[in-house]
């Protein structure tokens, strides 16, 4: 016995069907380090002697997040429904974005899977990485287990490259949405 739910995929046109039931959505931010800003990454302060510097509050990761749901809900980016150029979102705090974000995700898109990437030399953000699920996944109304969070360095190339305002850091997200 099986479910129509649980599509078996044997031939292209069972492939054809895919589309319609389930989308992905990528996201990536970038931001510059620099000092006299808090380090916030997915609406947790880390403590760090260097912020990130941006319009809003600079939250890279869930920056990324925002526009990888957006991108699967075939939405604009984050770049349109919060311009920088308008002072309105001047020090935004980038979590209550996400919850705007969340208002505008059709009701028939819901979320299967979260995949991050931060990319920094530093700080190590191990002792973070759950606090950060949680937080994320309260403001999403998913559970912390559909999200998954890890970290790099880039083996210091890049703009991650430096622990100091030369440097900074970014964050790329990949969703996995089903549609209906």
């Amino acid at each position: 016995m099986g479910g129509y739910d649980n599509t078996k995929i044997t031939s292209n046109s069972d492939l054809a069907r895919l589309p319609s039931r389930l989308k992905m959505g990528l996201g990536y931010d970038v931001h510059r380090f620099v000092s006299g800003r808090p380090l916030i990454l997915g609406g947790v302060v880390i403590p760090y002697q260097y912020g990130l510097l941006g319009h809003s509050d600079a939250d890279v990761l869930t920056h990324a997040v925002m526009d990888a749901i957006l991108s699967a809900a075939d939405l604009p980016d984050i770049g349109v429904l919060f311009p920088d150029t308008d002072d309105k979102y001047k020090g935004a705090d980038s979590v209550e974005l996400l919850r705007a974000v969340m208002d505008k995700v059709p009701r028939n898109v819901s979320i299967v899977n979260i995949s991050c990437v931060v990319m920094a030399l530093k700080p190590k953000l191990m002792g973070y990485i759950q606090s950060i699920r949680e937080r994320l996944a309260g403001v999403m109304g998913i559970d912390k287990g559909q999200i998954n969070i890890s970290a790099t360095t880039t083996e210091g190339l890049g703009i991650t490259a430096t622990a100091d305002e030369a440097g900074g850091m970014s964050a790329s997200c990949n969703v996995l949405v089903r549609l209906g």
